[in-house]
């Protein structure tokens, strides 16, 4: 099958965007997968990603198409204003976080404030999920990444994947967080020795490591 004619659906689970993006987090995608995310569906003969790789060649790469006027995305073949209206929503989107002023991203000051920002999220989860936020240099949080689901252990939770995140991110400490189904908030051994192992790597990567069990 070609690669025009290929579908997302076609591609193992483990490489559909959306998979990808819940398992890995947003920052292992792509910029042509972020894309076919964004609109789901391609167009004619192409695929999303087929289509993503199109526009991003007609407009010359993404640094370039955060400038492309509405009106020339439309006149892309196989873009529209639909797909062209999404595109610079999602655009628009990343231009406001980046305008955010740091008094707007409050410091987390103590294990409380950590859990306080993902208990919502994580408290009724029937899996363990190990979060790592990601912390700049005065604690205030940069981004909530998601590591693993399933049993907390070291084949889950690889250091190189973790502080792969925090170095994308240049956060100058991360935090730690998983839940516990079982409703037993006592770490286990595997957990003690997860976390130790976890802070050795930040130390020799400048990169601060709490754990706020």
């Amino acid at each position: 099958m070609s690669g025009a004619l290929a579908r997302v659906k076609d591609l193992p689970p483990e490489e559909r965007p959306q998979e990808k993006l819940l398992r890995r987090g947003p920052a292992d995608l792509t910029t042509r997968e972020l894309l076919a995310l964004v609109w789901r569906t391609g167009a004619g003969r192409r695929s999303a990603l087929a289509l993503a790789d199109h526009l991003l060649v007609q407009v010359g790469g993404l640094r370039r198409l955060a400038s492309t006027p509405p009106e020339d995305l439309c006149r892309i073949p196989g873009i529209g204003p639909a797909k062209a209206a999404q595109i610079l929503a999602g655009l628009e989107l990343g231009r406001r976080l980046l305008a955010l002023g740091p008094e707007e991203r409050h410091p987390l000051r103590s294990p409380a404030d950590a859990a306080g920002l993902v208990m919502p999220e994580m408290r009724f989860l029937p899996q363990e999920h190990f979060r790592v936020l990601l912390l700049d240099a005065k604690n205030r949080v940069l981004a909530s990444e998601l590591v693993s689901i399933g049993t907390l252990n070291t084949s889950l939770v690889h250091p190189r994947e973790l502080f792969r995140r925090a170095i994308q991110a240049s956060a100058a400490a991360v935090i730690l967080v998983h839940n516990h189904p079982s409703g037993d908030p006592t770490p286990s051994a595997e957990d003690l020795a997860l976390t130790r192992r976890l802070v050795e790597s930040g130390k020799l990567l400048g990169i601060e490591v709490s754990n706020p069990h």
